[in-house]
């Protein structure tokens, strides 16, 4: 989580919220989440993070 806030330069609460409202591509192993920044990387492209109006 901490390397994914700092690659985004957002907070971790961005990042939840990403993954709960907004299917970012994330997986959780036991207690930690798990990111391929690839596949953020294309998400984020897509229009994923995208303020929605």
């Amino acid at each position: 989580m901490k390397d994914i806030t700092k690659y985004l330069d957002v907070s971790r609460e961005t990042v939840l919220q990403w993954i709960s409202n907004r299917s970012m591509p994330a997986s959780k192993v036991g207690r930690l989440w798990k990111f391929k920044i690839s596949e953020v990387d294309e998400w984020i492209r897509s229009g994923g993070a995208a303020d929605k109006c």
